[in-house]
């Protein structure tokens, strides 16, 4: 399959980025890689009640 240079975005910053058609790049949101590995309240709570809830399930199992 032939491409032309013309379908790529040079404004994009990623090759496979440039060959999405402009409808599938606007949905496309430029968050920081530092923001996606913040740790949240919401991430200690879900593993503190995930930790918990093993850990009744195998003393439950055990006795």
């Amino acid at each position: 399959m032939r491409r032309s240079l013309v379908l790529t975005d040079e404004t994009s910053q990623h090759p496979f980025r440039a060959t999405l058609p402009p409808h599938v790049r606007s949905d496309i949101l430029d968050i920081p890689a530092e923001a996606l590995w913040r740790l949240t309240v919401d991430d200690v709570r879900g593993f503190a009640t995930t930790y918990l809830s093993v850990t009744a399930a195998v003393l439950v199992f055990i006795f």
